[in-house]
């Protein structure tokens, strides 16, 4: 065994222990409201708000540290204005810890930890994926993916491999961490948006918005497996490999379906009863104007909850991930999209 595997065992093994432990207190969940540059904090289970924390423009994708204690939020910017900067906070004590400057027109999205003290983070402004040290604010490595609108991400299990998927150039690009360097570009479908790591580690799952499909790739040979037909503009998704599923939301169709990976066939599929907010418009609204726009979709650490972020409504569903019943909305700001779950308490500002 390979000494970045068993560091990620020991590290799952720690996590596993931390969660089991604080899953009993309350937990924390965040959003990001991203037409209102801003970060909030609820307590769960009930969904009390704590704090709302601003960032800078169009903040859009959170990640947690390990242990919970830190957030990192990606400030994309608008249409008119490109962001390049990273939003650090402080989960228990809800305050933020400092502001990290990337290069200019970075537009930073997706963002994943890989150990203590650094993120990879995708930036579409310059085609590339950096790797940043939270605490310097350094960007120590920045690593070209030539690619089309680099947008979200996903880690291998050893966390030796990145895979970032590219909505305009319709490919998963696949990274090699420990070399520092673009290895290839799977062919995978118009609008590669959403991408995750699924069944344990061996497949990698990109959704096609454009194309209305799920492409499956085999991580260890890179081979595309098979396209799944899946309609409503599918853009995010979700692996709960405890439960053999993944979860894919679908704005156009307002509805979630639950992808059973073993006969990659959807089993079942909820039909969000969340209509829109059509007092206030958000970036998809003008195209996409009666649904809820649930975009967002997120599994807390503890497998217990999904929530689901409903960028046209401002609010986040709540869903039993064992029975798959509803159990309430929480409120939010401005156009909800990404979230992170923190195994800690928030302290009430």
């Amino acid at each position: 065994m390979g000494v970045s595997m068993t560091k990620h065992i020991l590290k799952s093994l720690v996590l596993a222990t931390a969660v089991s432990v604080m899953s009993a207190q309350a937990a924390t969940l965040l959003v990001a409201n991203k037409s209102e540059a801003s970060v909030s904090l609820y307590r769960l289970p009930e969904g009390e708000k704590v704090a709302t924390l601003g960032t800078d423009e169009g903040p859009h994708e959170i990640a947690i540290s390990l242990n919970g204690e830190i957030a990192v939020v990606t400030n994309y910017g608008t249409r008119q204005s490109a962001g390049n900067t990273l939003t650090v906070i402080e989960v228990p004590t809800a305050r933020i810890l400092r502001t990290i400057d990337l290069a200019e027109d970075a537009m930073p999205h997706g963002i994943k930890w890989l150990g203590e003290e650094i993120v990879a983070v995708t930036a579409e402004g310059v085609r590339a994926l950096l790797l940043v040290n939270i605490n310097t604010g350094e960007t120590v490595k920045t690593i070209g993916t030539d690619q089309d609108i680099s947008h979200m991400l996903a880690l291998s299990q050893d966390h030796d491999r990145a895979f970032v998927a590219n909505i305009g150039s319709g490919t998963a690009t696949v990274i090699d961490l420990e070399e520092a360097k673009a290895l290839v570009d799977l062919a995978a479908g118009a609008g590669s948006e959403g991408i995750a790591v699924v069944r344990g580690g061996s497949e990698l799952w990109v959704t096609n918005r454009e194309a209305g499909s799920i492409s499956i790739f085999s991580i260890e040979s890179l081979e595309k497996l098979v396209d799944i037909p899946l309609s409503g503009f599918p853009i995010r998704a979700e692996p709960d490999d405890e439960r053999g599923r993944v979860y894919v939301t679908q704005p156009v169709a307002n509805a979630m379906s639950i992808i059973d990976v073993d006969t990659r066939r959807p089993e079942q599929r909820i039909d969000f009863d969340i209509g829109p907010d059509k007092s206030r418009k958000t970036l998809l609204s003008g195209a996409i104007p009666d649904s809820s726009i649930p975009v967002g979709v997120l599994l807390s650490g503890d497998g217990k909850t999904i929530f689901v972020a409903h960028t046209n409504a401002h609010v986040v569903s709540l869903w039993d991930a064992s029975t798959l019943e509803f159990i309430r909305t929480i409120e939010t700001g401005l156009e909800p999209d990404g979230m992170a779950w923190s195994a800690l308490d928030v302290e009430k500002q």
